[in-house]
């Protein structure tokens, strides 16, 4: 099978790493200043993924100007613990290494801040496999997904777009795909469901790491 795909655009969050303690205490503290106490943890894995304002909105049907305050809460707990409450998943490193053999061309798209994005992809030794990473800005201005990944594919410089492939657990990762007009692949031991995900037409589903490495390696 020929290599269809030169470049690879991985999500982080559910994708690379597990962040759910980090991302689910620093939720709890900023509801806590609103006077809720959260015990359902598995509702706090909303929040992995979207946008921290989309997810306050969503989740907690909060204000937008609410939302802004209960993200302005997270980020002093997730910047200075949360952010490394997190793990990587493994067999993601052997993963990477092999793409990198293969002559892959990385990016990260994320919908987090590139500045946590970094110290994370930094904390886990991963961060010289990727090209570029890419994210929103920390006002989460141009927070959408697919304006993530148009910011890759202006940064990768190749205007062919079948030759770009989206690495993504969540609904956001393939609805950026599709309205960029790039493939996509739903990994399912991150935090989508398989329904949520194959709503949204991804080109190919994993299971498990080990599945993402086999497919990629044949595609």
């Amino acid at each position: 099978m020929g290599k269809i795909y030169d470049i690879l655009l991985f999500d982080l969050d559910g994708t690379l790493t597990d962040p759910e303690q980090g991302i689910s205490n620093a939720v709890k503290y900023s509801l806590s200043y609103f006077g809720v106490e959260e015990k359902d943890m598995k509702k706090l894995r909303g929040f992995i993924g979207p946008p921290l304002i989309d997810g306050y909105m969503d989740i907690c049907g909060f204000s937008y100007d609410n939302a802004v305050i209960a993200r302005d809460k997270y980020r002093e707990y997730y910047s200075e613990k949360g952010v490394l409450e997190n793990s990587i998943y493994p067999g993601i490193k052997d993963l990477l290494e092999e793409m990198k053999l293969m002559g892959k061309r990385m990016f990260v798209a994320t919908s987090k801040p590139v500045y946590y994005a970094d110290i994370i992809l930094k904390h886990f030794g991963i961060l010289s496999y990727f090209e570029g990473v890419f994210g929103a800005e920390m006002s989460e201005k141009q927070h959408r997904k697919s304006d993530v990944i148009k910011k890759v594919v202006s940064n990768a410089g190749e205007l062919d777009l079948k030759k770009y492939l989206m690495i993504g657990d969540r609904k956001h990762d393939l609805i950026g795909a599709n309205e960029v007009g790039i493939d996509s692949i739903g990994v399912l031991f991150g935090y989508g469901t398989k329904e949520e995900l194959m709503e949204h037409n991804p080109k190919y589903i994993a299971e498990t790491v080990l599945d993402l490495r086999i497919l990629l390696k044949k595609i």
